[in-house]
Formats: C-alpha cells, sequence, structure tokens
C-alpha cells in the first residue's frame, strides 16, 4: 500500500466563513467558505479572513500561505445582495467592510510567509483582485475569469488595487481594466503580467499546494527579505492610497448611482447612472 507523504493537516479553524490547515511542512491553507455567495465579501467574512490572516502572521510554524476559495470560484467581490440590503447606513458599513480589506491585502503584502493564491471561477471585484493584486504568487485554473468591477456598481477599486494593479500591468492597462470592466481569461491575465501561471482546472490546487510547498521548503528568511524588498518599492505608494480609497468608497456608496449599480447588478441588467 502507499504510504502518503503528506499527513492530515492541522484544522486551526475549523468553521465559520474563513477555514485554516496547517500542513507539517509550513503551509497555512486559508479558505474562504462562503461558496453559495461565490465568497462575496461581507463584514463578516472580512473580519474571519482579518483574524485568520493575523494568527498566521503571528504563528512561527508557517512558512508559506495558499489561499483558495470553497465552491464554484474564487471570490466574486463584495456581497452586493448585503451592501443593497444596508439602505442609507451603506455608506458607514461600506466604509467598515473597506477597512477590513485594506488591513488584509497589507498583511498579506507584509507576511514573512510568501503567499501564493489559486483562482478557479471568477476573482473579481475589491476582494477577488483585491487578493490577487496583494498575493506574492497567483496560479488560475484555465477557466478562471477576472473582472475589476468596482466602476460598474459606481464605486472604485479598493484594497489598494489603484497602485498594485498599475504595478502589475502597466498604466494604460489598468486604466482600461478599471474604467472598462472587461472580463479577463486566465492565458489574457497571464499574459499581461496580473497572474504568475495557468494550470489544468483539476490540477489548480495541487499545483498551487506544490509552489507552496516549494516556498515553505526555502530559506525563510531570505524569501521574506526577497519579498520584502519587492513590496517595499510600491508599498509607500499603497499605504498613501488606502486612506483616499476608503474615503472615496464610503462617499460614493451613499450616492443613488451606487445603488443603482448594485440592483443592476443583482438583476442583470445595465444600470442607468444619473451622476448623483
Amino acid at each position: 500500500m502507499t504510504r502518503d507523504i503528506h499527513p492530515a493537516p492541522q484544522a486551526l479553524v475549523s468553521e465559520g466563513a474563513v477555514l485554516l490547515d496547517l500542513h507539517a511542512d509550513g503551509v497555512a491553507h486559508i479558505r474562504l467558505n462562503r461558496p453559495d455567495a461565490a465568497n462575496g465579501l461581507d463584514l463578516e467574512l472580512l473580519q474571519a479572513l482579518h483574524a485568520v490572516t493575523v494568527q498566521v502572521h503571528g504563528d512561527g510554524r508557517v512558512r508559506a500561505v495558499l489561499i483558495t476559495g470553497e465552491g464554484k470560484n474564487f471570490c466574486a467581490g463584495g456581497d452586493v445582495h448585503a451592501f443593497l440590503s444596508k439602505g442609507e447606513a451603506l455608506p458607514d458599513y461600506i466604509r467598515t467592510t473597506t477597512a477590513y480589506l485594506q488591513m488584509v491585502a497589507q498583511l498579506l503584502m507584509r507576511l514573512n510567509a510568501p503567499v501564493v493564491s489559486a483562482v478557479h471561477g471568477y476573482a473579481a471585484g475589491g476582494g477577488g483582485m483585491g487578493l490577487v493584486c496583494s498575493s506574492d504568487l497567483v496560479l488560475a485554473g484555465v477557466s478562471a475569469k477576472f473582472l475589476t468591477g468596482a466602476t460598474r456598481v459606481a464605486m472604485v477599486p479598493d484594497a489598494g488595487v489603484s497602485v498594485t494593479l498599475t504595478q502589475l500591468v502597466g498604466f494604460r492597462k489598468a486604466m482600461e481594466l478599471l474604467l472598462l470592466n472587461p472580463v479577463i481569461d486566465a492565458a489574457t491575465a497571464l499574459s499581461m503580467g496580473l497572474i504568475s501561471r495557468v494550470v489544468p482546472d483539476d490540477r489548480l490546487v495541487e499545483e498551487a499546494m506544490g509552489l507552496a510547498r516549494q516556498l515553505a521548503a526555502g530559506a525563510p528568511a531570505a524569501l521574506a527579505n526577497t519579498k520584502r524588498l519587492l513590496w517595499n518599492g510600491i508599498g509607500q505608494g499603497v499605504d498613501a492610497c488606502m486612506p483616499e480609497e476608503n474615503a472615496a468608497q464610503a462617499r460614493l456608496s451613499g450616492m443613488a448611482d451606487a445603488l443603482e449599480g448594485l440592483s443592476a447588478v443583482i438583476e442583470k441588467r445595465r444600470p442607468v447612472f444619473k451622476g448623483r
């Protein structure tokens, strides 16, 4: 009988909106766990993701991090149903959720352990694209799709994407993606530098875990310092933009256009924006 060379992981967080397993080789596996909502980000999930990321940051056993999503999608962005349900309280809700998302993005960039994200289905909006843009390496299944999506609902990018996306794909391409919101397939995302590799859908998690294990076996101080040097090159711009992103997001979410945009997404129709 063939012996499994990888023993079962230790479940550090086994229930809730975000799950966390620690493998014996030092790979921490973070799983977004709202599959019925396409792992859309609401306040509960963001608070859980922040708590798990802080937990990983403080665990000296962690040598690499893998982020995946349960269900059919990696992360379809903010939960538009939760947003729309807040009514006049939406700006306060957006201010809070955006702050948590920004803290998560900053933590991922600052973790000593390299972060690998494995994207299947959609990575969209501030959540999906925010996690992609703040990861160190990103693998995508061949059928994966990417969408910035913020201006589609009369809002702005967050999680530092207004800086990180520009660094990844260039100013002109970032402007096109953020203003026009095209759906990008995995091959195009690879060619523009948004992601690291494209792999067969049925091998995505296996390939991503293999990459995380390769990183976990590397020299931890060298990888941590190399990662820090690279992120520090754009870190000042990211840190400076996040408060402005947060303020703009809260301000815009109080406008009628934002409610129209959210309604249009839910109703699968073209929005009619009136500039107010």
